[in-house]
């Protein structure tokens, strides 16, 4: 999306010059016209910005140029500047749509804070259609959603290395999408039409892990019990969190990674056909160097190596996740997908999403569910030029404070032009007076 823009009307020359510096000194990108038609032909459905017009204007009166705005996007934002004999009209034109009108002569601080809120209502608008359209796009797209260039190559490695018969080990952190990597690599393979065995190592407690894995039967007085090792037999393996795993049972997995053979029960040892993805959270060869893991087990899991970047590394990606996910919750719940507000808005842009795709998909629901406001802070829905704004006037401040008032030494000190100076202490409300030090 292009940066929001205002787009100016008004066919007083002066006046126009006047309010194109009144925005542009409030940082707001501003395209000024002297008659309705030029500016007519600059909107469109999408257009990144907002309308502010003068009403009276020869050939096309701004309320004529409203309806026509409103025709090509009824949810352009439309600022309507008026005479004081103008008002009752442009209380009519807000029953009909118009976002604000602005009584002559006005503040120009009133007019920008209006324009500030418009723009601001501008893009979430267009940040809704947006989100629409990639959970429109989603629904025919890889499990494994993204455009980044790491979610590209990951996707080309798997649909390369999955027909091959080699043991896979997946890094990621928590959250980022290891099993899904991992059932994505199964369903690609020849071993598609046979069990998927999914086991969480960290989750396995070392009292019933040798059982639960390796199917030791005898000893639980149940001879003859399979372990979940063999059943995925013909199918794949996924070990998640092996990196949990406690050194006895490394030393067991080892023997069925070299050999394919699991003892357990008492009885001989049972030949298995399988194929293993294991997934750790942390670097296996630094945890092999802090003697947390069993080099020799690495180095027979490792024969191809795919990591899941984690969400920070690929930030470009999250508006598309979460429409894919907004759209699964609502339909889920039987709701219509939402649409997003400031709060969501300046969350998406934000948040750092330590839980990966695991808390995205998360708050996607609480968002579906209307409960989007859990954890938001009122900072995030203050727009970033009025944070500008504030930051710059404290600065001035500070810095009249500092040398109690004295223009020149306050000057120096920013940096800016004189006419600056004294444009940013009338905007800001400064008066140098209160300053100066009084003998």
């Amino acid at each position: 999306m292009s940066e929001l823009q205002i787009l100016l009307v008004d066919d007083d020359d002066a006046l126009r010059t006047a309010l194109v510096q009144t925005f542009e000194l409030a940082g707001l990108e501003v395209e000024a016209h002297p008659d309705p038609h030029s500016a007519l032909a600059r909107l469109s459905a999408d257009f990144p910005g907002i309308l502010v017009t003068d009403v009276r204007m020869p050939g096309m009166t701004g309320t004529e140029l409203f309806q026509r705005t409103a025709a090509i996007d009824s949810e352009i934002p439309v600022l309507l500047m008026t005479g004081h004999g103008d008002v009752a009209m442009a209380v009519a034109m807000l029953k009909e749509g118009a976002f604000d009108f602005i009584a002559k002569p006005f503040a120009p601080e009133r007019l920008v804070a209006s324009a500030h809120r418009a723009l601001e209502l501008r893009r979430l608008v267009l940040e809704n259609r947006r989100l629409r359209r990639l959970a429109e796009d989603a629904d025919h797209a890889s499990p494994l959603i993204g455009q980044s260039p790491a979610i590209d190559r990951l996707r080309a490695t798997i649909r390369q290395v999955a027909p091959a018969e080699v043991d896979v080990l997946v890094e990621g952190e928590t959250g980022t999408g290891k099993e899904l990597v991992a059932r994505l690599l199964h369903r690609a393979s020849a071993r598609r039409a046979r069990p998927f065995v999914a086991i969480d190592c960290a989750a396995l407690p070392d009292a019933v892990a040798e059982e639960e894995l390796f199917g030791l039967g005898a000893v639980a007085g149940r001879r003859g019990a399979e372990g979940r090792i063999v059943a995925a037999d013909r199918g794949t393996l996924f070990l998640d969190e092996i990196d949990s795993m406690s050194p006895a049972l490394q030393g067991r997995l080892l023997r069925v990674v070299e050999e394919r053979e699991v003892r357990g029960g008492g009885e001989g040892p049972r030949v298995v056909d399988l194929r293993i993805v294991a997934a750790a959270k942390t670097d296996l060869t630094e945890a092999v160097a802090a003697g947390r893991f069993r080099a020799d087990l690495l180095y027979r899991l490792d024969a191809v190596r795919l990591r899941v970047p984690p969400l920070r590394e690929r930030r470009g990606d999250v508006p598309l996740l979460f429409a894919a996910f907004l759209r699964e919750a609502a339909d889920r719940f039987g709701r219509p997908v939402p649409t997003i507000d400031a709060a969501v808005s300046a969350r998406l842009d934000t948040h750092d999403w330590p839980g990966n795709v695991r808390e995205l998909r998360n708050y996607a629901q609480r968002v579906a569910l209307g409960l989007a406001d859990q954890g938001v802070t009122a900072p995030e829905l203050e727009p970033l030029p009025l944070r500008v704004e504030r930051f710059e006037g404290d600065v001035i401040r500070g810095v009249l404070e500092e040398v109690q008032g004295d223009v020149r030494s306050a000057l120096e000190r920013l940096g800016i032009p004189r006419k600056t100076f004294y444009d940013k202490v009338a905007r800001h409300g400064l008066s140098l007076d209160a300053f100066r030090r009084v003998e």
